[in-house]
């Protein structure tokens, strides 16, 4: 047995001095991982994956308290010093984490980066590393290795900082490599790519992978065994065949059921407790159909894009991020944009309301054209077309607290007579996002990421406005808070009529929300039509590429839709 995790259990000490109180992380845990395996690690967020795959090289936080037993080839690192960890980091197992960009260094080049193990752990010359990390690169497939050595993180995408975190977590060969979350924010074409790179490279090397993840679709199809936690413990553990097609425990048959479906479009999706309850039926109906002559609230025509990239002394260079784009939003409908990273989705959506000033085309709202607005004209139809951004950390000021949050908006734009009728309908609005009064006063950091998106929802709302664009809003959520958020806002279009534009890399999800689908390319639309016609008969190679793309789970066919009972 390569790693034997015994009634791990991790404590996080909270406070100073008298009042210091505990939070019990991980409550007794145990699993094996055998030489030349994948042991998946699943469960939503807070569930205590990272914190236990963390514990392994005690690469947790100072406040951290460990207890149990953590075999590596019979020695327990639990009692390991700290030079014989530090040795083992990097050289036998190494991570890969979910953010790429938080963990390069941004004032290193890359090829320094995967050079200082290599010359750390394996004491090669420069020159030696040198020509390893160019090799490495190309292994993890990378274009023109040799030219991305003195590429610096930034010049890169998410997907190649992936690949290079990979070939710096290859370069000495190791035993075991633990990938936290590693495709989370990845569309799904790349996201395929790093699940074949981690496969092919387990085969390649022979190593045992710990891979952590919330979603059991992901997982079933990279993994030998799965872990199911929640809340600190094991729910359920087994080969991933038996996981998929006789789940055991009712929160890994909840876990299954609440993944949006690539063949379904149910009213509403299931969420965990509801599912754990039997408050949520096997098969939910469909969802009712949208009138097709609804009026037409949004007709972009033509719009256009570009950046000019400056190139030697004088010159410059256009990028064309948006081509000749356009369609018609109808009131009540939901349109859902998709495409790889950097095919032109969140420029196309900012562009709309004016956060990228246009480079040709039209946009017309309520009979007029957006984009020829004056500035306190732009401020008031602002008002009425509202963003929801990916990033509900970045998106929130965390100096505010919930209620100036919401009531600032308010203020500016002059709705409600006064502060006592904006912070009632601040109110009202968090009831209808499903938080309590008790939020006024919290600050964004004191609430998980899918409170957070509620509270951004929320925000939007206090504007009464009539379109929403969603840009990846739901990307960065686990799949039972992305279920709530879902279902949240389908119920705010059904009762207030809002229109939405909602930019996805994520087929499934915008199968469950889409009336009709653009499809992106290199800032073009390649094919637009229903959502049903879309992921039932795409028309072109890139649509279908991205169709197989999506992770289907363990058994043939779509189990999301089918969960085992």
């Amino acid at each position: 047995m390569l790693l034997s995790i015994q009634d791990l259990k991790v404590d996080f000490r909270i406070g100073e001095r008298g009042a210091v109180s505990r939070v019990n992380a991980v409550k007794g845990i145990s699993f094996d991982i055998a030489e030349n395996t994948t042991v998946a690690l699943v469960g939503e967020s807070g569930s205590g994956k990272s914190v236990s795959a963390m514990a392994v090289l005690n690469l947790l936080p100072a406040n951290a308290e460990r207890a149990g037993r953590v075999l590596y080839q019979g020695r327990d690192l639990l009692q390991a010093p700290l030079a014989e960890l530090q040795h083992l980091r990097g050289r036998e197992i190494a991570c890969v984490f979910q953010d790429p960009m938080g963990s390069l260094n941004p004032v290193f080049s890359v090829g320094a980066q995967l050079a200082e193990p290599l010359v750390r752990h394996l004491g090669m010359g420069r020159r030696a590393a040198r020509a390893r990390a160019e090799a490495l690169l190309a292994e993890v497939g990378i274009a023109e290795p040799r030219r991305r050595l003195d590429a610096y993180p930034h010049e890169l995408s998410g997907g190649q900082q992936q690949r290079v975190m990979i070939a710096m977590a290859l370069a000495c060969e190791p035993k075991l490599l633990i990938a936290d979350e590693p495709t989370t924010a990845l569309d799904v074409t790349i996201q395929r790519q790093i699940l074949e790179l981690i496969a092919g490279l387990k085969a390649k090397f022979r190593m045992s992978v710990l891979f952590i993840s919330h979603d059991l679709g992901l997982v079933g199809e990279i993994s030998d065994s799965v872990v199911v936690m929640r809340h600190g413990i094991v729910r359920e553990q087994g080969p991933v065949a038996r996981i998929f097609s006789a789940p055991q425990d009712p929160y890994t048959r909840a876990l299954l059921a609440c993944r949006p479906s690539l063949s379904q479009s149910p009213a509403r999706l299931a969420v965990i407790d509801e599912h754990i309850a039997g408050q949520t039926a096997v098969s939910p109906r469909p969802a009712a159909a949208k009138d097709p002559d609804a009026p037409v609230i949004l007709e972009v025509r033509d719009l256009a894009k570009s950046f000019f990239i400056r190139q030697g002394l004088f010159g410059r260079r256009e990028f064309r991020a948006v081509r000749e784009l356009s369609f018609k939003l109808r009131r009540g409908h939901t349109l859902g944009v998709v495409g790889e990273s950097g095919s032109g989705k969140t420029t196309m959506g900012l562009t709309l309301l004016r956060l990228h000033q246009p480079t040709a085309g039209e946009v017309i709202f309520d009979g007029r054209n957006l984009l020829m607005l004056g500035d306190a004209e732009r401020q008031q139809m602002r008002r009425r077309i509202q963003i929801v951004f990916q990033n509900p950390y970045a998106s929130l000021n965390p100096r505010f607290t919930i209620a100036q949050t919401l009531v600032e908006p308010m203020t500016i734009h002059g709705i409600g007579a006064g502060v006592a009728e904006r912070e009632a309908r601040a109110r009202a609005l968090l009831a209808r996002v499903g938080l309590d009064d008790l939020a006024m006063a919290k600050y964004p950091h004191e609430f998980s990421g899918g409170q957070r998106q509620r509270i951004a929802i929320a925000r939007c709302l206090t504007l009464a406005p009539e379109v929403l664009v969603l840009d990846e809003a739901v990307s960065a959520l686990d799949v039972s808070v992305q279920a709530q958020v879902l279902n949240l806002l389908r119920d705010l279009q059904d009762e207030l009529g809002l229109a939405y534009v909602f930019i996805s890399h994520d087929l499934a999800v915008v199968r469950f929300i889409s009336d009709e689908v653009l499809v992106m390319k290199d800032g073009e639309v390649i094919e637009q039509a229903s959502a049903q016609q879309i992921l039932a008969a795409p028309q072109q190679e890139y649509t279908r590429r991205l169709l197989s793309a999506v992770p289907r789970g363990y058994v043939a066919g779509d189990t999301a839709a089918q969960p085992a009972a």
